[in-house]
């Protein structure tokens, strides 16, 4: 296998059942990706080493999962300068998600985490496949070709509608 260029990380196991979607897209387009379980409070020194070896190691963006207090994507965003992308995700110790998506989403200037809605990690790795596709032609044409049957289904749906 080609070496990733996607990181996924998340705080706890429990959130790979959301954040296995942003897997699944990046598998669709065939681009490298490596999944791994780094907690900001229970390991922050891996946190850390993981954010400050990725580019390093060929990661050009990071997707990042966290639920509740949500530090996980912020403080990744703050180890590096790769792109980070911040799902939250609905937790059992959760307000609702509400204290997740907020806190991903409230990052100070300076410290971007691009953020995606509640547990929308597929969203999350169609924007980390996009960011690459920039400098890389066939992959760009492979999210057109998601996009365009993104609008097929519609125009499919529309055709059993009784009009």
């Amino acid at each position: 296998m080609s070496k990733p260029l996607v990181g996924i990380i998340m705080g706890s196991s429990s959130d790979m059942d959301v954040m296995k979607a942003a897997a699944e897209i990046l598998i669709s387009f065939n681009v490298p990706h490596e999944v791994q379980i780094v907690s900001a409070h229970r390991t922050p020194e891996w946190m850390m080493e993981y954010a400050r070896s990725a580019a390093g190691r060929g990661i050009k963006v990071i997707i990042a999962g966290a639920g509740g207090a949500a530090h996980l994507p912020g403080m990744t965003a703050s180890m590096t300068s790769l792109p980070v992308i911040g799902v939250p995700v609905r937790s059992s110790n959760s307000i609702d998600g509400w204290d997740s998506i907020l806190s991903i989403l409230q990052m100070p200037n300076g410290v971007p985490v691009a953020t995606v809605a509640l547990n929308a990690a597929q969203n999350a790795g169609i924007l980390a496949a996009q960011i690459i596709a920039t400098s890389d032609n066939s992959l760009f044409k492979k999210i057109e070709e998601f996009k365009n049957n993104l609008k097929e289904k519609v125009i499919d749906a529309n055709k059993g509608l009784a009009q």
